[in-house]
């Protein structure tokens, strides 16, 4: 990637495609076309190729008519993240807005916080970390009760690794580049429902991985605390300071002091270094 492109990355800010189409993973020819996309030629299948996973059409299903959702697009292509504005990004057509885009973990996590989407689409292989860094780092966006940040990663591999650890990490779906632009819409949405979207393949690594392991026993100690008195505890844990975690969870510094207390009293201890040590035995951070 040239260092203009690179320039590129780091101001892209929102904008829109023209229409959907066809298998993601043809993303060479579509950026080819990318650039009578973005002048007003509608896409079509036969632009981009036959996908392995066949499309529902745009406005069925869970993107029904008058839906709405604001998207982030995390990948270190440029001309990728370009075609999928293209593919999905024609708000009056699909119901979805893009209001930003990243190449790596440092601008993702800054475009995520400034924006706040209802999803992510998130590449697992990232400059900075990749995938589950920025899902780490976004832990508090994704536990927000009144506007959750939900992720779903669109990948081109298909590898079990990848697949488990972003689901470990958060996300609530993983789909391959193989997907058509009608069926990612539909992906999208139902996420921002909150629902789990697996490629079937990708489902079964899965559902192979948690049957594999014990159900984890019912922590009591962890049951009496609150949802946001969770939050405030992986971050203390994690290092942040009470001004830090104020500005990512989007509270006062007195309230997250309260919310320390709260938890301090709550599971008996006495300061934050034993509040670490009992949050990293509990594999908390």
């Amino acid at each position: 990637m040239s260092d203009a492109n690179g320039a590129n990355d780091r101001a892209a800010q929102g904008g829109s495609g023209t229409g959907p189409g066809g298998d993601l993973a043809s993303s060479a020819s579509r950026d080819r076309g990318a650039a009578e996309e973005t002048t007003g030629a509608s896409a079509t299948h036969a632009d981009t190729g036959a996908g392995t996973d066949t499309g529902t059409g745009i406005g069925a299903g869970a993107s029904g008519p008058g839906r709405h959702v604001r998207v982030v697009l995390v990948d270190d292509h440029r001309m990728f993240r370009t075609g999928v504005q293209a593919e999905i990004g024609q708000t009056d057509r699909t119901g979805v807005e893009v209001v930003g885009e990243a190449p790596d973990v440092d601008q993702a996590v800054s475009v995520i916080t400034s924006t706040r989407p209802e999803v992510v689409l998130l590449d697992v292989h990232l400059p900075g970390g990749g995938g589950v860094e920025v899902l780490r780092r976004c832990s508090a966006l994704m536990a927000d009760t009144e506007q959750p940040v939900r992720f779903l990663a669109l990948s081109v591999s298909d590898a079990a690794e990848d697949v488990i650890g972003v689901i470990r990490g958060g996300a609530r779906g993983y789909v391959t580049k193989t997907i058509t632009g009608s069926d990612l819409v539909d992906s999208i949405f139902r996420v921002q429902d909150g629902d789990a979207v697996f490629s079937p393949r990708l489902a079964g690594f899965v559902l192979d991985a948690f049957a594999s392991t014990d159900a984890p026993p019912v922590d009591e100690d962890l049951d009496r605390l609150t949802q946001r008195e969770r939050e405030v505890l992986r971050l203390i844990a994690r290092g942040y300071a009470y001004k830090e975690i104020a500005k990512q969870l989007y509270i006062s510094v007195k309230t997250v002091e309260s919310h320390v207390s709260a938890v301090l009293r709550k599971l008996q201890l006495s300061n934050r270094h034993e509040l670490t040590r009992w949050a990293t035995a509990r594999r908390l951070v």
